[in-house]
């Protein structure tokens, strides 16, 4: 659902547009929230604990590296690219965001 897009709403819930940063003060004042990751864990939420339903890692909303056309093919981005999707960045994420972070390569 978009903000003025007619959609079906047989409940007749009400959606507030929110900048993504206020998602998680605004968790005291409203039934639901969607927070993303970094937002929740700045707010000392624990989305693998805290969250009633979480996304996985084949879902359609990732965080990927991406570049330039153009260097696409380089070096650099190949060396990147390995270094980013090591075991010891996946240990990182495990151990830095305990869980919230899923390695998705």
């Amino acid at each position: 659902m978009s903000p003025g897009v007619d959609s079906d709403n047989p409940k007749k819930l009400r959606f507030v547009e929110l900048d993504a940063a206020q998602l998680p003060r605004a968790l005291a004042d409203v039934a639901l929230v969607a927070i993303n990751n970094n937002y929740a864990v700045q707010a000392g939420l624990n989305p693998a604990k805290d969250a009633i339903a979480r996304e996985n890692a084949e879902g359609p909303w990732l965080n990927i590296p991406a570049v330039r056309e153009e260097d696409k093919d380089k070096a650099w981005v190949r060396q990147l690219i390995e270094a980013y999707q090591s075991e010891p960045v996946k240990a990182f994420l495990q151990t830095r965001f305990k869980g919230t972070y899923i390695a998705a390569w």
